[in-house]
């Protein structure tokens, strides 16, 4: 009897040694996963604090309050964000100018698939600026006037958004970014390869880096001179339309090859490009979208105006009529924007965009079928 208690008392022993072992290495295990944790996040708001944000932006100053209940709710479903690339000379994405890239990113916040709307530089519409309500100009104007906050406002009260976030980039950030990456696979036309060695000469004295001209027609890897320079090209058939089409191209394979790059790649990535850009987006905003950013992928995109018609009317801010992109009609545009973006297929414009899309073929005399 001695013998078997004194076996059950070690059986015992053992199995309790065990126990404390496992919760010792359950406890390390978690001890580890919380430092990985916080050093993880200490790392992301170190990158972080590389971007330039922009305090003086205010959400309540750009918010669309004409929307229904019905419309927020469905764009509630998404994150929507207003990306501008400028065309400053002074390589500082804090200059207000012209804003040669208007893009609306629309992110599905349950699939994370990535849609981009580009709107053309020279496209019609309201400007909405303090000092004269009553502005029409080329929608490139906008930023150049009021900068970030007369831009997302005219986004906004134009098609009917309510994007309380913007990003501003510059040439030199984008060629930063595709040089870090090793540059972006895309084929090029013999037409198209002539205007890009025109315009490399200009990106690379803008950007202080160097390139090669490419021969003709072919598939390249451009490095980021001859990508930026690609997605310039505005001289062929298509103009602005085949123009937004190179840029949207040059964003996809960026994306592309930046979802398939490792950790070094990245870091190296946020190092050289996040000192070039500026956003409203908070330190916060900026980790919960890094963390998610390996589960991001890249949808359709389009160019807005869907319908168009190329019209020399007076504008803002210029002393001669211009040539430009008459939404036919904008509120119809609208429609189709909507149903693009978050699959409203029957959506109702504001009377704002209405009102809108009507003095825009007053002031134009060019109506929705496209007749003066």
């Amino acid at each position: 009897m001695a013998n078997k208690k004194s076996g059950r008392s070690k059986n015992m022993t053992g199995k309790n040694t065990a126990k404390k072992w496992r919760r010792r290495i359950l406890l390390v295990c978690l001890e580890f996963l919380v430092l990985a944790g916080i050093l993880s996040w200490l790392w992301i708001n170190a990158k972080m604090d590389k971007i330039e944000t922009d305090k003086t932006f205010q959400a309540e100053e750009v918010k669309n309050e004409e929307l229904t209940k019905e419309t927020r709710d469905v764009l509630g479903e998404y994150s929507t964000i207003a990306l501008f690339g400028l065309d400053t000379r002074e390589g500082n994405p804090s200059s207000w100018g012209n804003s040669d890239v208007i893009m609306v990113a629309r992110i599905d916040k349950e699939t994370k698939e990535v849609r981009l709307v580009s709107v053309y530089r020279d496209t019609y519409l309201k400007m909405t600026d303090l000092d004269n309500i009553g502005a029409y100009s080329k929608a490139n104007a906008a930023y150049a006037v009021g900068g970030p906050k007369q831009a997302v406002r005219m986004l906004n009260t134009n098609l009917d958004l309510d994007i309380q976030e913007y990003v501003t980039f510059d040439f030199a950030a984008v060629a930063e970014a595709i040089d870090v990456l090793g540059g972006v696979e895309i084929p090029v036309t013999e037409e198209e390869a002539g205007h890009l060695n025109n315009y490399c000469v200009e990106t690379s004295k803008l950007t202080g880096k160097s390139y090669k001209e490419l021969p003709g027609e072919g598939i390249y890897n451009l490095n980021g001179v001859q990508a930026v320079s690609y997605g310039r090209i505005r001289y062929t058939v298509g103009d602005d339309f085949k123009r937004t089409e190179r840029q949207r191209l040059v964003v996809y394979k960026m994306v592309e090859k930046a979802l398939k790059a490792d950790l070094s790649t990245i870091n190296k990535l946020i190092d050289v490009v996040f000192p070039k850009i500026e956003t409203s987006l908070d330190k916060t905003e900026l980790a919960v979208m890094a963390m998610d950013a390996f589960n991001y992928k890249m949808g359709d995109n389009k160019g807005f105006p869907f319908d168009f018609q190329n019209e020399v009317v007076d504008i803002a801010y210029q002393k001669e009529d211009s040539d430009c992109i008459v939404p036919l009609d904008l509120a119809e545009n609208v429609k189709q924007l909507h149903d693009f973006l978050y699959g409203t297929t029957s959506y109702t414009v504001t009377n704002s965009v209405q009102s809108i899309s009507d003095e825009i073929m007053n002031r134009t005399g060019v109506t929705g079928d496209g007749s003066e």
